[in-house]
């Protein structure tokens, strides 16, 4: 039922288009935006504006920056003979804050999906192949555990195993925390596949 302010409406409408944002949610949102200083609303919408205008692809890794290229990429502590593949830019995040990973990364864009028509030319493989050719040694695929990161590992390793690159695939198991009891099947396999010796 449409609220007797078509600003209200409109605002609804808008939030449902984010991704996980239902109408109730988008509702509540903008109630809550009507209750809050005008000062907090206009701060909010300057940084959206702003994450438009100032923020693209790194012309190498294609991951989110400022400038170009990227911090990542022209950083000299970085290994650059290492490169972890992941699908989009917030993997390079949850991934940076392990501290762990001291390479450079390629952002595919995505991953392989024929059912929805993304094939390897809708993703930054080309531009991979093309950085393999600088002196990389190593390859981390570090796609999503789902069907669609899986075939897109796949795809990857048949396609750069002649390069000659050493090739690796992040480890899958089980969470931590996680009780053996309440994991499927396929977790536990690839947690046995994946197990190190203590």
């Amino acid at each position: 039922m449409p609220y007797s302010s078509n600003a209200v409406e409109v605002a609804i409408d808008a939030l449902t288009k984010l991704p996980g944002i239902g109408r109730k949610s988008a509702q509540r949102l903008v109630f809550f935006l009507l209750k809050v200083p005008r000062a907090e609303v206009e701060a909010l919408a300057a940084a959206l504006v702003a994450l438009k205008e100032k923020v693209r692809s790194c012309s190498r890794c294609f991951n989110i920056t400022e400038v170009d290229p990227c911090p990542l990429c022209t950083n000299p502590q970085r290994e650059s003979r290492v490169i972890c593949v992941v699908e989009e830019a917030n993997d390079v995040l949850a991934l940076e804050k392990t501290g762990e990973f001291r390479g450079l990364y390629h952002v595919l864009g995505g991953a392989l999906s024929p059912l929805d028509g993304i094939g390897p030319d809708n993703l930054k493989v080309r531009e991979l192949v093309a950085r393999l050719q600088t002196g990389v040694d190593e390859v981390i695929l570090a796609t999503n555990p789902t069907a669609e990161g899986e075939a897109t590992a796949i795809y990857l390793a048949n396609l750069l195993r002649p390069l000659g690159l050493r090739l690796s695939r992040i480890a899958r198991g089980i969470p931590v925390g996680g009780d053996l009891e309440y994991t499927d099947e396929i977790t536990l396999m690839r947690a046995l596949q994946g197990r190190v010796q203590w």
